[in-house]
């Protein structure tokens, strides 16, 4: 169950004509693929969410807090990533260093994270593609919007076929990918920086007043919606003043899920040693200062206890005369849910490609495609069955297990950097996370207490899938690994 895949061992695997992935990203695809993914719904929707609910104008020092934690988590994997340039994320670093039980766990974690965050994205942004066709007079029939809006029976067709638009475009190839991304992208930030540049010309700055708003109870009936801390600890969380930005921080860290989908390409990445940590660090530093600039702005707007819930940007603009600005929102909002889709299912696939030429699925989906060279049957498959969970269900109820999901993976990257420079100190590495050990002890604990502020049903819906996980290992991936193989 401990046995570990050496470092030189996982490089090996990767120059196998069948198994390897063709090598055609540079350090500024990645970053493009970092931001790419990072900006969604998170920084239309969720920041004046917060603002109004938990943190009010000091909603943009829980960006930063959030950003922290992650930057510290991104430190640990741009060192993996340069050591070990292989497919699979942390997946992979963790065989290298935790061992075999380990890393089939976090590969199964990830797949959960992958997925569901694909399918809920996908949801969404068939949402926001409905409201602009309704602004245009174009309306589909009820039975093809999704459960939520029809009665009875209902199928979301958009979200079904962005999904398997998306995974046409991966299976051709990852350059046409980085293509899509950098174009798709660059709408994205576009829109993002005009909504910020245009906001600050209506900044009042009495809507600033109180920067942290007094402390005040968070509302729980203590029971399965509850934080877990408060169940453990008796804590009680509470909406704004100064523990009401790190409760504000521990929801707002869902916008900044996705950049270390950066790390699973790096097998396909031509120079990883210097450009995933580039890429990965390069990403994150840039949307964080965009969360930043846009909750500022949207605060100082309006103020936070009259800012919407479900469109609180959009809705800023209208408050102060200029509608023309919300659907522009609505239209990034849409173009920027394009690219989170696409890399979410790019790093889905690349981890359960991973998981499959170790042995641990089967070894059908470990190969790749004779003229494209990608993992072409996993991204069909995988691409298929969650372009029919887009269209059934909207699981939003989910979302918060893509959280935790990320949020388990920094914790075990963490560990495995501190693992593998005692165990192997002599690997060449390009980058070298700074302050080890106390550098990836802090993540982890930083990791840890955000994920004691989800809620209890979040950690038992997690719990059963992690034992699902353990299972399917003992009865399959056990016996039919490579290393297991090779050490008959």
């Amino acid at each position: 169950m401990f046995r570990m895949k050496s470092v030189e061992q996982s490089i090996r695997d990767t120059e196998e004509p069948e198994h390897g992935l063709k090598k055609s990203l540079s350090a500024l695809d990645l970053t493009v693929f970092g931001v790419g993914v990072i900006i969604g719904t998170g920084i239309f929707v969720l920041t004046g969410q917060v603002a109004k609910e938990t943190a009010g104008p000091a909603t943009a020092i829980a960006f930063v807090v959030a950003g922290v934690v992650c930057g510290l988590a991104a430190l640990c994997y741009a060192e993996f990533a340069s050591t070990v340039p292989v497919a699979g994320s942390a997946y992979t670093f963790s065989y290298a260093s935790l061992g075999e039980l380990v890393a089939w766990i976090i590969g199964w974690d990830l797949v959960l994270e992958f997925a569901l965050g694909t399918a809920v994205v996908a949801v969404g942004w068939s949402g926001y593609i409905r409201s602009l066709l309704d602004n245009a007079g174009w309306k589909l029939p009820d039975v093809l919007s999704g459960t939520d809006v029809a009665e009875g029976f209902g199928f979301d067709i958009l979200a079904f076929a962005l999904v398997l638009v998306l995974t046409v475009i991966l299976v051709i190839g990852m350059k046409l990918s980085a293509r899509v991304t950098s174009v798709v992208v660059a709408i994205k930030v576009g829109v993002v920086l005009m909504v910020i540049i245009a906001g600050l010309f209506f900044i009042k700055a009495e809507n600033f007043k109180p920067f942290i708003p007094p402390a005040e109870k968070q509302e729980s009936g203590g029971g399965w919606d509850a934080p877990l801390v408060q169940l453990m600890f008796g804590y009680e969380p509470t909406n704004f003043g100064v523990m009401g930005i790190f409760t504000a921080a521990s929801i707002v860290f869902f916008a900044f899920i996705g950049f270390d989908v950066v790390a699973t390409a790096a097998e396909e990445t031509k120079l990883p040693q210097r450009d995933m940590p580039r890429g990965i660090l390069g990403s994150l530093v840039i949307c964080t200062v965009l969360y930043v600039a846009v909750s500022i702005v949207v605060t100082g707007m309006q103020h936070y206890s009259e800012l919407s819930v479900s469109a609180p940007l959009a809705d800023a603009f209208k408050a102060t005369g200029h509608p023309f600005y919300a659907g522009l929102i609505s239209f990034g909002a849409a173009v920027g849910l394009t690219t989170v889709c696409m890399i979410l299912l790019l790093g889905q696939t690349r981890v359960f490609f991973a998981m499959s030429r170790d042995g641990l699925l089967p070894r059908f989906f470990s190969k790749t495609h004779p003229r494209f060279h990608t993992p072409y049957r996993p991204t069909i498959l995988l691409g298929v069955l969650i372009a029919i969970i887009a269209g059934f269900t909207s699981i939003e109820e989910l979302a918060t297990l893509v959280n935790i999901g990320t949020l388990f993976a920094f914790v075990v990257v963490a560990l495995g950097v501190l693992v593998l420079r005692r165990t192997r100190p002599d690997l060449p590495r390009a980058f070298r996370t700074p302050l080890v050990p106390l550098l990836p002890v802090v993540s982890v604990a930083a990791s840890v207490w955000l994920m004691l502020n989800l809620p209890v049903e979040t950690w038992l819906r997690f719990g059963v899938w992690m034992v699902l996980g353990v299972v399917i290992y003992f009865v399959y991936g056990r016996s039919h690994s490579r290393m297991a193989r090779e050490n008959r």
